[in-house]
């Protein structure tokens, strides 16, 4: 899918995917909103906002209030592409929201997800 159709998904429909994918491996909301939260420095009233905005990926981040420094220390492979090799700095930003929700959904420790 080329760059410019991912920036213009929509956050609210991206959202109940992430959820689903999320409750069916035995997470829960809060803990999803948690992983979202942490990389984005949106809290609880400013995300839902978003999830009820028709607001696409682009304006989903740059909206961000403090994207998380250690958000660098997110590696590994997700969808087939490297994060860290991701050289656009905002597909990078998703691929970095997606690798956090897989993470999540494999059963990762709340602790390494947030990289504490």
């Amino acid at each position: 899918m080329r760059e410019e159709k991912v920036f213009a998904i929509r956050f609210s429909g991206l959202y109940p995917l992430y959820l689903k994918k999320a409750v069916s491996k035995g997470r829960t909301q809060d803990e999803l909103d948690q992983v979202i939260r942490w990389l984005t420095g949106y809290d609880a009233d400013g995300l839902q906002r978003q999830v009820a905005s028709d607001n696409d990926l682009e304006t989903f981040f740059a909206q961000a209030p403090a994207y998380h420094p250690d958000a660098a220390l997110v590696r590994g492979v997700v969808c087939g592409v490297r994060v860290e090799d991701v050289e656009h700095p905002l597909m990078r930003k998703i691929r970095t929201l997606d690798k956090l929700v897989d993470e999540l959904a494999k059963g990762k420790a709340m602790d390494k997800i947030l990289r504490r």
